[in-house]
């Protein structure tokens, strides 16, 4: 189920600033920012929710395992 851009922004910011920081982490080789810049790391996290507003990323709620995650719209479960 995916969940509408408008209940996200019915968040407190930390918890969708905590959704997009494991989203980032997924995306990066060795799973961590610790070698990466803070600048570079806010910029990413403020591009992740320009995609989220634009509907290019998506937040999916798995009623199977009760678990959400953002995705890129291409990806997808069917």
């Amino acid at each position: 189920m995916l969940v509408p851009y408008d209940a996200l922004l019915q968040l407190p910011s930390a918890t969708m600033n905590n959704l997009i920081k494991e989203y980032l982490l997924t995306q990066v080789e060795d799973g961590s920012f610790s070698d990466t810049d803070e600048q570079v790391y806010i910029s990413a996290i403020e591009r992740c929710k320009q995609l989220l507003k634009q509907e290019v990323l998506v937040v999916e709620f798995s009623e199977d395992d009760e678990s959400i995650a953002i995705k890129h719209k291409e990806h997808l479960s069917r």
